[in-house]
């Protein structure tokens, strides 16, 4: 893993098409969304922009819900700045509508959780990393499991919340989880630059698998060209075949 400039999230990256062909020839261990958590009553998933948590794991936080596990969402920012330039999605609009977003994705899902909003600044979590360290570890508990993004994950609002849920999670004696999300676009399968001796994956069932699709949709914001800079969707159809798999992958 070598310098952020490596893991550039640029072009159509790795085709969801050749990581199939990886998963089939070299089967994940699975496991049951209980088994993944280690029984932990209480679970924290940590999301740098609003859409993580369910791009990730939302079919995962679906089966946890039913299964009356306590979740936590912490929104560490609003996701103000994916469209950059824009006067159609200023800021200011992006923030209320990406929340929004998320709340109804979460409603979708029919996932009752305690959501945390932190107001990072979008694309600066870097410069807040130690701040959300601190706002993290009160909250945590020794046996709690925290659901981060990976820490090589390509986005830098992506790693700096995994290193600080990483430090939070070993200082209050909680379990860490990573979840690649960006990591898919730029790693390539050939090359070893996924630790797969770490993963596992759940599967979805087909009423999981829709539920967490249904929810993506949700996120209208990020799913549409922008109409004042034709800047094309932030979630093209592309990158949305690899969270829509009838199985998500955890690193423990």
């Amino acid at each position: 893993m070598g310098a952020l400039s490596a893991r550039l999230i640029t072009g159509e990256g790795t085709a969801e098409a050749t990581w199939q062909r990886w998963f089939r020839a070299h089967p994940l261990p699975q496991v049951t969304a209980r088994e993944l958590i280690a029984r932990s009553a209480r679970l924290h998933v940590v999301a740098p922009h609003p859409d993580d948590e369910i791009l990730g794991c939302g079919g995962t936080l679906r089966q946890l819900a039913r299964a009356g596990v306590e979740i936590h969402i912490w929104a560490v920012t609003d996701g103000e700045a994916s469209h950059p330039g824009s006067s159609h999605w200023t800021p200011a609009r992006l923030a209320e509508a990406r929340v929004s977003e998320s709340l109804w994705a979460q409603q979708r899902l029919s996932m009752h959780c305690r959501r945390h909003r932190l107001g990072v600044p979008d694309g600066h979590v870097v410069r807040h990393e130690s701040r959300l360290f601190d706002l993290l570890c009160p909250a945590l508990a020794r046996g709690d499991t925290v659901i981060a993004p990976w820490q090589f994950d390509g986005h830098p609002d992506h790693e700096a919340v995994a290193r600080a849920c990483r430090r939070a999670a070993q200082a209050r004696g909680a379990r860490g989880i990573e979840v690649p999300i960006w990591g898919w676009h730029w790693a390539d399968p050939s090359g070893n630059e996924l630790p797969f001796e770490r993963a596992v994956r759940v599967h979805l069932s087909c009423s999981d698998r829709a539920a967490k699709m249904h929810a993506i949709d949700a996120f209208r914001s990020q799913l549409s060209p922008d109409p004042s800079t034709s800047a094309p969707p932030v979630l093209p159809a592309y990158a949305l075949a690899r969270w829509q798999r009838s199985f998500e992958v955890f690193l423990l």
